[in-house]
């Protein structure tokens, strides 16, 4: 028996979704968001805004309270073979068996995914410095984790769902990440990656999504971001200054981009904690 697939990276499209865990505390207040295929988005937010509880909901593991979520027309909580073979949620928190073998473990989960390649698996492995003939047991939480970017990575889905993926690892395990991401990611495939830390994705995302207050407050790209505003340093600060910081013994500041001006780099965190401080026109981010 042969079942259908869904071969192209899912356009999520999400509908006034409502989420609550208590009669008391409402999570998400008919919340708005469509995901484009392609795109490595970063999903920011302050602890408690439901960066987990969203991709959760996205991945079908929750079902909305009210309105709707489509994964290229289908809702995940239909969880349909097509649609679980087409996405992958490597979580925060997770658990193998202690006693198991990276290889054998993979060997029984890979048979899931279709598009599943053992050579990209071992190659991702490899160039985290790990190998799949040990034991979960041995392995520490962030060597744990590398397999478990790594399976993500190697199941081809078009859509890969990461919670705090950068979580556990050490700083240069964190530039191997950012490097095999950007190495054996397709063109077509959608990435939404969960982070509190921001400095961690800055070189590998090309938009972000904020959640604050149950909504999606903002969605663009670094591109866009980077035509309308300026981000800069100075021992002084410039007078048109939307938002700053201080540092050292200057200002990291932020500014509407002047007509002429060369696009400034990118410094993801000053602008998200700007988006927080409500220094950023959110109308034009939606």
């Amino acid at each position: 028996m042969q079942h259908s697939s869904i071969t192209e990276a899912p356009h999520i499209d999400i509908q006034d979704m409502d989420f609550t865990y208590s009669a008391r505390v409402r999570l998400f207040d008919a919340l708005r968001w469509r995901l484009e295929r392609g795109s490595i988005t970063g999903l920011l937010g302050k602890n408690g805004a439901g960066k987990s509880t969203f991709l959760r909901l996205v991945a079908g593991l929750l079902q909305p309270h009210g309105g709707a979520i489509y994964q290229a027309g289908v809702r995940p909580g239909d969880r349909s073979l097509a649609l679980l073979q087409s996405q992958f949620l490597v979580p925060d928190a997770f658990e193998f068996p202690a006693r198991s073998r990276v290889s054998s473990y993979v060997k029984a989960w890979s048979a899931f995914y279709p598009a599943f390649s053992f050579e990209k698996f071992e190659q991702i492995l490899s160039d985290f410095q790990t190998s799949s003939a040990r034991r979960f047991g041995e392995m520490s939480f962030g060597q744990q984790k590398k397999v478990h970017i790594a399976f993500a990575l190697a199941t081809n889905c078009p859509l890969l769902l990461m919670d705090e993926p950068t979580n556990g690892l050490d700083i240069p395990s964190k530039s191997y990440f950012r490097k095999i991401l950007g190495r054996f990611l397709a063109d077509e495939q959608s990435v939404i990656i969960s982070t509190h830390q921001v400095k961690d994705v800055e070189n590998l995302i090309d938009r972000i999504a904020v959640l604050e207050g149950g909504k999606m407050i903002f969605d663009q790209t670094l591109d866009s971001i980077t035509q309308q505003y300026s981000m800069g340093l100075s021992t002084s600060l410039p007078e048109d200054a939307l938002y700053h910081e201080l540092m050292g013994g200057g200002y990291q500041f932020l500014r509407q981009r002047r007509e002429g001006e060369t696009q400034t780099p990118m410094q993801l965190e000053l602008f998200f904690n700007a988006i927080l401080s409500g220094k950023v026109n959110l109308t034009n981010g939606l």
